[in-house]
Order: C-alpha cells, then sequence, then structure tokens
C-alpha cells in the first residue's frame, strides 16, 4: 500500500535465529523440550499448591499466581517461536501480521509488567511475615491478598493498553524484517516511521512504574527483612528466614537482571536483544518452579504427598 512515497508494511518477516538445517533442529528440540517442561512444572506447582492445604498462605497463593503468569508469559511467544524455527529449517518464510505482532506484543507487555508487579507484592508478602511475624495473619488476609492481585493486574493493563492506547497508531514502512523471534517493543519501534519521541517517552514513564520502582521496592524491602533476621537468636530460625527469601531473590535477579539490561541498555545491547530476551521469555519460566521446589521444605514435601496420593488412586498402580 502507497502513502505518497513510502510503502505502508501489513506484515513482518521475523529473523529468527538461523537457516542452517542442523541448527533449526537443535533448536527446536531444545524450545521445545523447555517449553514441556515449562508447561508441566507450573501446572504441577498450581495443582499441588491447590490440593495442600498447608500450602494455602498468601505466600503459596502469590506463587501460584507467579505460575500462572510463567505459563502465559512463555505461551505468548514460544509456540510461534517452535513454528518459526520448524519455518526457518524447511526455507519458509516467518509471517506475522503487523496486527498479530501488536496484539503480541501488548499481550507480553500486560504479562511482563504484571510479574513486575507480582514480583514486588511477594516481597511485601516476605516483609510482613519475617518483620511482623504475629501479625501476619491479620495483615496478609485473603481479602488484601485479593485486591492486590486485583490491583497489580488492572495497573498493568491501564499502563501497557490505555498508556499506549492514547498514542497516534504505529505505522510501519521502512523494512519489514523483525530481527527478534517475536514482537519485542524495542525492535518494533525502529521499523515505525514519523515521530516516535511520544512513544518513547511513554516508555519511560511506564518503565519507571514496572521496571526501577519494583525492583527499589523490593531492595528497600529486603533491607528491612536483612535487619528483623539479625535480631534472630536462633540459628534455625535464621536458616528458615533465609531460604524462604533466597528462592524470591533468584527470581527477582534472574527477572528484573535480564529486563532491565534489555530496556535500560538498549543502545549498547540492541544487536543481542533477541537472545537476552530468550532468558526471560524462555528460560526463567521453566526455572522458577524448580528454583522454589528445591529450594523450600514445604513445597518440596506437598510434590512428594501429591505424587504418593497419585499413585495410590491410579488404578494402574497395583501393576508396578
Amino acid at each position: 500500500m502507497e502513502n505518497g512515497n513510502q510503502t505502508i508494511i501489513k506484515e513482518f518477516i521475523l529473523v529468527g535465529f538461523s537457516q542452517n538445517l542442523k541448527i533449526c533442529v537443535t533448536l527446536f528440540t531444545v524450545f521445545f523440550v523447555i517449553y514441556i517442561l515449562t508447561v508441566l512444572e507450573n501446572i504441577f506447582m498450581i495443582f499441588t499448591v491447590i490440593v495442600s492445604p498447608n500450602l494455602h498462605t498468601p505466600m503459596y497463593y502469590f506463587l501460584c499466581n507467579l505460575s500462572f503468569l510463567d505459563l502465559c508469559f512463555s505461551s505468548s511467544t514460544v509456540p510461534k517461536l517452535l513454528i518459526d524455527v520448524l519455518s526457518q529449517s524447511l526455507k519458509q518464510v516467518r509471517r506475522i501480521s503487523v496486527i498479530g505482532c501488536l496484539i503480541q506484543m501488548k499481550t507480553v507487555l500486560v504479562l511482563g509488567g504484571t510479574e513486575c508487579l507480582l514480583l514486588a507484592v511477594m516481597a511485601y508478602d516476605r516483609y510482613i511475615a519475617i518483620c511482623y511475624p504475629l501479625h501476619y495473619t491479620i495483615i496478609m488476609s485473603w481479602r488484601l491478598c485479593g485486591y492486590l492481585t486485583v490491583i497489580m493486574w488492572l495497573a498493568s493493563l491501564v499502563l501497557y493498553l490505555g498508556g499506549l492506547r492514547g498514542l497516534k497508531p504505529l505505522v510501519f514502512c521502512k523494512d519489514n524484517q523483525l530481527n527478534h523471534f517475536f514482537c519485542e517493543i524495542l525492535v518494533i519501534l525502529e521499523l515505525a516511521c514519523g515521530e516516535m519521541s511520544f512513544y518513547k517517552i511513554a516508555i519511560v514513564i511506564i518503565g519507571f512504574f514496572t521496571l526501577l520502582s519494583p525492583p527499589v521496592f523490593i531492595m528497600v524491602s529486603y533491607i528491612c527483612i536483612l535487619f528483623s533476621i539479625l535480631k534472630i537468636h536462633s540459628v534455625q530460625g535464621r536458616s528458615k528466614a533465609f531460604s524462604t527469601c533466597a528462592s524470591h531473590l533468584m527470581v527477582v535477579f534472574m527477572f528484573f537482571g535480564t529486563s532491565m539490561t534489555m530496556y535500560m541498555g538498549q543502545a549498547s545491547f540492541s544487536a543481542y536483544l533477541k537472545y537476552i530476551s530468550l532468558n526471560y521469555m524462555v528460560f526463567t519460566p521453566m526455572l522458577n518452579p524448580l528454583i522454589y521446589s528445591l529450594r523450600n521444605n514445604d513445597v518440596k514435601e506437598a510434590y512428594r504427598k501429591t505424587l504418593n496420593k497419585f499413585s495410590i488412586t491410579n488404578p494402574m498402580s497395583q501393576f508396578c
């Protein structure tokens, strides 16, 4: 479609990773296994928390939310990635319409923004549990947990859908090749025509609420937690407090470390965006359930009981 001397683009081509057949087969196998593990691990985490009465606490309620978000986050890009890798191996063009690309972009932004806020909420939960243990059940009531869940989803929807909706619609008239495996907003803006300053300002403002504020809040929470832990005289008490925080901190470092590297250091890492994105889009959703299960005795015990219950109730178990 012509607009003056410019051609308006109606579809994008996702460049992906490689055209080499062996590399494509290897990548497909790796990504497929990781995605299946991601789905199974997160579904099993949610199922275990639901069927285990001893895990019916705010901490594990938010962990369920994290598993659900990771499941959605991974599913928003990896299935399309698998199809595109197969297309690459068959020397086919990996096309995606502009509308489909923008839908995927906004879906990823909303899910990512919600996860940023959720990690901050989980830090607040740990802060109350360790700093105010006697008042924990009163402060972290189920009503408050519900309110926090609704607020973080609404905030992300308003910021990424409402905030970007008020701007002038994007028009693409440059090269239609996206050097990425999904529709990443930083890459998409590089192909857009016209004045992009308003979009860049909007991204900075939204990034402040989702990429800067939550880490600062988490850091302040853990400083307070550290002082509270140092006041615990029991070695066992300190060890348990540290173990409940260690898993969350590992998840925080993995997610925010990659995200901030991408969005804050875009100029320095622009050529490596698609490789950096693999960490939080593909690997992190798979690793989160493992981190929480391997470092949490309550989750490990709940896993064991759930598996035992399944093996006992499974009709085929009598033949094993």
